[in-house]
């Protein structure tokens, strides 16, 4: 486990966030340019190193009532990602990708030299965009799910 001075150098190497004192030797991080009305990302930082992290809208995580997810006991490796994911999810979209999105569910796939896939269903298609490219197109999920997997590609 680390201890609160390691998570609180981890969370602070990320310029994006905002650092907030509150009662009780907690700290808060707020990402200001949220698209939407949470600004939390790490949420009551303890010195005896509980805290949280918002986590509302990513899929791999099981956030409480409130969104967040209790990161006492992450690695270093654990927290960094939560809080990338976290501070992407609140983040607003180049608009070359809202214009591709919209408001259709999206499922973005990198691989390990950090390339990203969007994969949107569009009406009975599965398509597959890198940028503004369209990349590939499939009649159903499953196809889309394993010419990515096989492009070595992850879900993220």
């Amino acid at each position: 486990m680390l201890t609160f001075e390691q998570k609180l150098a981890i969370i602070e190497s990320f310029p994006q966030l905002q650092r907030k004192d509150v009662s009780l030797g907690r700290i808060n991080f707020h990402y200001e340019e949220s698209v939407t009305e949470k600004k939390n990302v790490v949420y009551h930082l303890h010195p005896n190193g509980n805290g949280f992290v918002y986590a509302e809208y990513l899929e791999e995580y099981e956030p409480d009532a409130k969104g967040f997810v209790n990161i006492r006991d992450f690695s270093e490796k654990e927290l960094r990602s939560i809080i990338e994911k976290s501070i992407e999810s609140l983040s607003p979209r180049p608009a070359a990708e809202e214009a591709i999105i919209g408001d259709a569910d999206e499922e973005r796939w990198v691989n390990e030299e950090n390339q990203t896939l969007i994969l949107i269903s569009e009406e009975d298609t599965w398509n597959i965009y890198s940028g503004l490219n369209l990349e590939n197109v499939f009649s159903s999920y499953m196809e889309a799910l394993q010419y990515l997997e096989e492009e070595g590609f992850t879900r993220k």
